[in-house]
């Protein structure tokens, strides 16, 4: 049955407080980000048993809808709803500033900067993709005009990163977008390129009597993103102490003679480091664990969902296939952890006696076995009903520790699913074909019959919204 997203989105904005209570929205691959003026107006329960709402993720004044798929449908209907002007307004006073609220002012900042470009990243992984296995079926000869192209056309969300980091940014911290892009653009401009080159070489560089460090800024996330939070910052002050009859020159050129330079000796290195630091931490846990950090990985993958912690991992991945040109710890446990919640769903689809629920795990399956999309069978099925959760964190670990041992390792960072399993196969070790689909089979079949043994509150057909009221579903009765 179709999606009525024009009553859901009523519904929706309803539960939030009405439209005078939302300051923004926007979306990702699955969910409605929400930002509401205040958080007391929210009907929790009304929102999280609205029909078409997967599950619903909540952070002071910030609100997720999780909606699936079909996300892009739900946001135009509640766009249409709302002011085509409406700002964010700040209507809260100071907080304290704690570890927690510095901590989870750093994770809204990546995810809500790294969310909306996904799609391209993996437009573009895909395409890499397409360009390899060519190549490697001889379809088109290695040097050829035509697999130079499309490898261009898959590099290029990469390349130019820092320069959709930064538009993406600005947006996040309000404040110009051209002026965000113009300075993440000289950090990736041909002849900056070449200078960072020569001092890479051991060349002097200076500006204005100040080192510069040999820093490669294509493929990098955190030195655009902090240069951009920065901006927001300078524009404002550089605003204050321009006169009005100044503005219109005087402003702009004062932004990017600040910017720019300290981007290029000071923020930029920085955010290198950090994400230089990160990755090693990461990898020096995968170094010493092994498979075994591959396997807690898998299990933990749907709970980081959950908390929407797996975007940290983000600038991580794209580093690391830069600069070893795949990535083997956080890539293969996405293997275990999304077919796992695949073949949880299909499990409740066959047990379930519910229409409607049956029709919400089969879609959610396949969402999440073809196209590593999880997020439908986390929220829709696994979450909802809590034994096929436990069910696919099991999986998890269990096809982790496999892809651990094999030593599968990915080549691109689309979300491993049936149809992106390319991405995991190593021209140097064919083998490898073989493991990826084994794992991605016991993932299915493991968490299928997982769940059959674990059982799960089937929602009665009377009372579809209300859970708490199930009745408990055990293998002998789904047999009888």
């Amino acid at each position: 049955m179709a999606k009525n997203y024009a009553a859901l989105a009523h519904s929706v904005v309803n539960a939030l407080g009405g439209v005078e209570n939302i300051a923004a929205v926007t979306h990702c691959m699955t969910r409605l980000r929400f930002v509401v003026k205040d958080a007391s107006h929210i009907d929790g329960e009304t929102l999280k048993n609205t029909s078409g709402v997967m599950g619903v993720v909540r952070n002071d004044n910030q609100c997720q809808v999780i909606i699936g798929n079909t996300v892009s449908q739900a946001f135009r209907e509640v766009t249409a709803l709302l002011p085509q002007d409406m700002q964010p307004v700040e209507t809260h006073s100071p907080q304290k500033l704690t570890l927690k609220r510095i901590g989870a002012g750093i994770l809204d900042a990546l995810i809500g900067t790294m969310s909306p470009l996904i799609p391209a990243i993996i437009g573009g992984s895909m395409v890499k993709l397409l360009a390899m296995v060519l190549e490697m079926s001889g379809a088109l000869p290695k040097g050829s005009s035509t697999l130079t192209i499309l490898t261009v056309i898959g590099d290029g969300a990469f390349f130019f990163l820092p320069l959709m980091v930064a538009a993406s940014a600005a947006i996040k911290f309000k404040t110009n977008m051209s002026l965000a892009i113009a300075i993440a653009g000289v950090l990736v401009h041909p002849s900056f390129i070449d200078l960072m080159a020569k001092a890479a070489q051991g060349e002097h560089v200076e500006f204005a009597l100040i080192p510069v460090t040999a820093v490669k800024y294509t493929y990098t996330v955190i030195p655009a993103l902090v240069m951009t939070w920065c901006l927001s910052y300078i524009e404002r002050w550089v605003d204050r102490i321009t006169p009005a009859v100044t503005k219109n020159f005087l402003k702009p050129m004062l932004i990017v003679l600040i910017a720019a330079p300290l981007a290029i000796v000071l923020i930029g290195p920085l955010g290198i480091w950090i994400g230089s630091a990160i990755s090693a931490l990461v990898y020096t846990i995968h170094g010493y664990l092994g498979w075994l950090s591959v396997a807690i990985m898998g299990a933990l993958w749907p709970l980081l969902v959950m908390t929407g912690m797996h975007r940290v991992f983000t600038p991580t991945i794209i580093q690391t296939i830069a600069e070893t040109g795949k990535e083997g710890m956080v890539m293969p446990s996405e293997i275990g952890a999304n077919l796992s919640l695949g073949g949880s769903s299909l499990a409740v689809a066959w047990k379930t006696k519910n229409p409607e629920l049956r029709q919400t795990a089969m879609a959610a399956a396949a969402s999440a076995i073809l196209a590593g999309i999880s997020e439908p069978a986390l929220y829709g099925v696994a979450v909802r009903l809590k034994r096929p959760l436990i069910a696919s964190l099991i999986s998890g670990f269990i096809c982790g520790a496999v892809a651990g041992i094999a030593g599968l390792a990915s080549h691109s960072m689309a979300a491993p699913g049936l149809f992106t399993s390319v991405q995991f196969f190593d021209p140097a070790n064919p083998i490898s074909i073989v493991w990826v689909f084994g794992v991605m089979a016991l993932a299915v079949v493991l968490s299928f019959v997982l769940t059959l043994l674990l059982g799960f509150e089937d929602i009665p057909v009377e009372t579809t919204t209300t859970p708490q009221t199930a009745q408990p579903v055990t293998v002998k009765e789904a047999r009888a």
